[in-house]
């Protein structure tokens, strides 16, 4: 095709007037740089000249041209002229005078001229830009609507058609080539660029229509496709992440040499999203971040071809074939999935590049405080976090939270405020499965001898740095065993077992979930097993310690095969050995006979925490501890209490409550004979005689 003028003459609203050939050309102006609409106002001046020139083509031989009524109906002179104009053979049957091409030279280096760069992103043909241009020019200049409207014959259909736009290209409408630039599969209708309307005509007199967010985009407008709206999120900042140099170099080095689609397996959910968000921070590359997106690819697949952006998708639906299909089919853009799934082939014909995405580590504390910034110095950042992994966009959110609430009381952040924040990050499904705490004691309310304090200590510094002994020193024992902590405590009933896991959580910022053994144990078999799963998948996803209370009805000692019953108890213990050796998490179990517990099991505990009974000078501290809140009588003395009645933890606090109310109800302090009636009451409640009573 030949190439128009730089400058050809301004667009004109004259009629078909033969006098028309004869008008002053508009003179030369410089190069529209900089501005997307004045570079498109260049080319559609441009394309004014062919349009014209074929009116006046037309009008010199149409005998309906001076017709008021032209294209409302068909004259005897129009059919007449129509059988005329029929060629006498195939050779002659392309246009004797059709004008040059519609692609105005207009400088490609200008940064402005988008369709120009648009073109080059798709590897649109000469050909393709022209009809693109052609078809889009009555949303622009509504001076082109009269004039289609006049050589489509037709006043009513004021649109480029099929063949008015390949005779005003100057491309024979009888050519296979040129009808399949306009084919489903050809490039400007398989990438959005262009709709093809009326599919009932005749495929000369289809009318092509430009979609509106195309000609926006070539008029300079970045406002996202409306069908995008609420879908787009923006993508998390590129964060520190220790850990992941390699991979976060290798795939940034991938992208640099052109679109890619990789599907990233992440451990726990936000992974994938945080390793790409690195990822493209090194590439150089904008993404566009949609959720929910199976009823909108064409739609989003066109936005990151116009804006030359990557498409990342976290989290793929319950049934992601036909979006993973559809998305993969896009060789010319970079799409990006993650999802905790593993890649199925069924899914699409053409496999991405499956890669594992690294998992998030615990802790992290530069990206925490590349997000909160200098207000994290006034407290010990790196040990509030320890615990946490999140992942994606969570810790910058997690940071903005922990920031407001600071806000909110009027004091600098504190570790309490990070912590809280993350908490709230680190949503869980555990909740249909098990009782959440939220921990509200520290060390101070444990009474313990010191060796199962030291135990719990040390509990507390293996959930902190797990990742470093087990990942970076790499003492992992392999095999695709997890890096949980998992620890058992045992002892008699009321003797701080549940207490001490409430405070190792509370050490730790995280919440505690208990975990209902009602919910769990099925009578059908299998669903024991189904429903243990459900309660660690969700565990290994969120930051938060597991209690199994009273777990000697799901972790106790495989039998002897009698019957059935005993075949399939033995297979939900063999499941939960599996399954703790792959667990991530923390997980805590209690029992009130620690020989109960399969062996098996104690192998792959990580601690062993014995709570013995309290001895007297043990319970006497256990009394002191549960009046320091309590208004008490100035002479009041627990010591005979404590060497007189052989009392647990757990009973002599609540010993105590019952002594409060006593005193409530009388609006007083609490006395001795009212702890006294409170350590009797819990002697009958054990079934026990009590001092001073039935024969002691």
């Amino acid at each position: 095709m030949n190439a128009f003028p730089t400058d050809p003459p301004g667009p004109t609203t004259d009629g078909p007037a033969s006098d028309r050939a004869h008008r002053p050309a508009r003179a030369p102006s410089s190069a529209p740089y900089g501005d997307p609409a004045r570079v498109l106002s260049a080319r559609l001046a441009a394309l004014h000249e062919p349009v014209a020139t074929l009116v006046e083509q037309r009008a010199g031989t149409d005998p309906t041209a001076d017709d008021p009524l032209r294209g409302l109906y068909l004259s005897d002179e129009a059919v007449q002229h129509l059988l005329d104009s029929w060629p006498s053979d195939a050779e002659d049957a392309a246009p004797g005078h059709a004008p040059s091409g519609p692609v105005p030279d207009v400088p490609q280096a200008d940064p402005a001229d988008r369709l120009a760069r648009l073109a080059a992103r798709t590897n649109l043909t000469e050909l393709d830009t022209a009809v693109l241009l052609i078809a889009l020019a009555p949303d622009v200049d509504r001076t082109f609507e009269p004039l289609y409207g006049y050589l489509n014959n037709d006043v009513s259909r004021r649109r480029a058609s099929v063949s008015l736009a390949l005779e005003l290209c100057g491309v024979p409408a009888h050519l296979a080539a040129a009808r399949g630039r306009f084919h489903a599969s050809a490039p400007l209708l398989s990438l959005g660029l262009l709709e093809l309307e009326d599919p009932e005509r005749p495929f000369l007199t289809r009318a092509l229509r430009v979609p509106d967010r195309l000609i926006g985009h070539l008029l300079g407008d970045d406002t996202p496709d409306a069908a995008l709206l609420g879908l787009l999120r923006p993508m998390p900042e590129a964060l520190p992440a220790t850990g992941t140099d390699d991979f976060v170099r290798q795939l940034a080095a991938r992208l640099k040499e052109g679109p890619l689609t990789a599907y990233l397996r992440e451990p726990r959910e936000g992974d994938g999203l945080a390793a790409l968000a690195s990822v493209l921070d090194a590439a150089g590359l904008d993404a566009l971040r949609c959720a929910g997106a199976e009823d909108h690819v064409p739609e989003l697949l066109r936005e990151a071809r116009l804006s030359g952006r990557a498409v990342v998708v976290p989290g793929l639906p319950e049934k992601p074939a036909a979006l993973v299909r559809a998305l993969t089919a896009a060789t010319d853009v970079t799409v990006l999935l993650t999802d905790p799934r593993p890649y199925d082939p069924h899914w699409a014909p053409d496999d991405p590049l499956v890669l594992d995405a690294p998992g998030r580590r615990a802790g992290g504390a530069a990206a925490w405080r590349a997000a909160l910034g200098p207000d994290a110095d006034g407290f010990d950042l790196a040990s509030a976090v320890a615990p946490y992994r999140l992942g994606g966009d969570r810790i910058q959110r997690a940071a903005h939270a922990a920031l407001a609430l600071a806000a909110f009381d009027g004091t600098p952040l504190s570790a309490e405020h990070v912590r809280l924040a993350a908490r709230r990050q680190s949503a869980s499904g555990l909740e249909s499965h098990a009782r959440r705490i939220r921990p509200d004691v520290d060390w101070q309310d444990l009474v313990l001898p010191d060796k199962p304090l030291v135990q719990l200590r040390e509990l507390a510094l293996r959930a902190r740095h797990r990742d470093r002994v087990l990942g970076d020193w790499r003492l992992s024992a392999g095999g695709g065993r997890g890096r949980g902590v998992l620890g058992l405590f045992a002892g008699e009933s009321g003797t701080g077992k549940t207490l001490s896991a409430e405070v190792v959580a509370a050490d730790l910022g995280l919440d505690l979930y208990v975990v209902q053994l009602s919910s769990v144990v099925d009578k059908y078999v299998g669903e024991t097993e189904k429903n243990l799963e459900r309660i660690f998948t969700e565990a290994d996803r969120t930051d938060a310690v597991l209690l199994f209370d009273e777990a000697d009805a799901v972790f106790g000692k495989r039998s002897e095969v009698k019957d059935a019953h005993d075949k399939y108890a033995n297979m939900e213990s063999a499941y939960l050995l599996q399954r703790l050796e792959s667990f991530d998490g923390i997980a805590l179990l209690t029992t009130n006979l620690r020989a109960n517990i399969d062996e098996a099991f104690t192998r792959r505990l990580d601690l062993v925490v014995d709570f013995p009974f309290p001895d007297p000078d043990q319970r006497l501290a256990l009394w002191r501890h549960c009046l320091s809140r309590v208004p008490s009588a100035e002479d009041i003395d627990p010591e005979p209490l404590a060497r007189e009645f052989e009392l647990a933890g757990g009973s002599i606090r609540s010993a105590v409550v019952t002594a409060a109310y006593l005193a409530a109800g009388r609006d007083d302090t609490v006395t001795a004979d009212d702890l006294l009636e409170g350590a009797r009451r819990e002697y009958r409640k054990a079934g026990r005689l009590v001092p001073g009573e039935g024969g002691w």
